[in-house]
């Protein structure tokens, strides 16, 4: 079957969308489970994650049935690391580290089919959900629905960011904020410099009409962002929802706990 990709629909309306990050837990039902939460769309992280493709196929295969939107942050700029995740069924990739036109021109065509790109056609596969697609059908819908997000981290990616957001195809400019401090030398993401780079990002993005948005683990600083205009809303990840949960429930547990008093517990 060929989904539509509402995650891109919203976005075009101007509409914010909400979403977060796996990046250690490999399991497809933990991607039900941030469905069932009511996230819009979940990244499969292959940068900093330890995932196999086989993993994330899995998972991407349970994204589609719970009727969340698969994206996929590859670790690099190569054919084959965006490709094969597509044709699993990713609904959109996600290049980290970018700086120059040339690097997204290359994205863009490995993300799109002929004419408008180089990608390897495959009918039944994941993407369609195994049921297959005519040639144009695919082509048409494919390079509709497809989610190309370019993660701006670098300095460089800033000072040139109407080069890069004026290619053709690019839907997304996503801040990755750790990167981008310790890029402008500064130790504070919320330090001005940082915060004034994220504007430009924000106001160039506005400009050729592409999505902005962020990722960090600090809900109140993505909402923040929201108000000023960013659409795509990235927050917290499956550690950082493990770990919170697991803190509250030690703070809770240990609440008016006497030293010695486990030792009188009847178990």
């Amino acid at each position: 079957m060929l989904q539509p990709n509402r995650v891109k629909q919203a976005l075009r309306r101007g509409e914010q969308v909400v979403g977060t990050m796996i990046s250690e837990v490999g399991s497809p039902g933990v991607v039900w489970l941030l469905a069932n939460a009511g996230f819009d769309f979940v990244f499969i992280d292959m940068e900093h994650g330890t995932f196999e493709l086989a993993v994330v196929a899995d998972m991407i295969k349970v994204a589609r049935l719970a009727g969340i939107v698969p994206l996929v942050r590859v670790p690099d700029l190569a054919y084959h690391l965006v490709a094969r995740v597509l044709d699993a069924g990713a609904m959109g990739v996600m290049l980290p580290r970018v700086e120059t036109r040339a690097q997204v021109e290359q994205f863009v065509s490995f993300m799109k089919y002929p004419p408008a790109g180089v990608r390897g056609a495959s009918g039944t596969r994941g993407h369609t959900d195994y049921g297959g697609a005519r040639p144009q059908e695919l082509v048409a819908h494919m390079n509709e629905h497809m989610l190309v997000i370019l993660q701006i981290e670098r300095k460089r990616a800033v000072d040139d960011i109407d080069q890069l957001l004026s290619v053709p195809g690019v839907d997304v400019a996503l801040i990755g904020p750790f990167d981008l401090t310790i890029s402008l030398g500064e130790d504070d993401t919320r330090a001005p410099e940082v915060e004034g780079a994220i504007q430009q990002v924000v106001d160039a993005a506005r400009r050729h009409g592409v999505a902005s948005g962020i990722h960090t683990h600090d809900a109140a600083e993505v909402a923040g962002w929201g108000a000023r205009g960013m659409t795509m809303l990235t927050c917290n990840s499956d550690m950082g929802f493990l770990g919170a949960g697991a803190r509250q429930t030690v703070a809770a547990l240990r609440v008016g706990a006497a030293p010695g008093d486990a030792a009188s517990v009847n178990v």
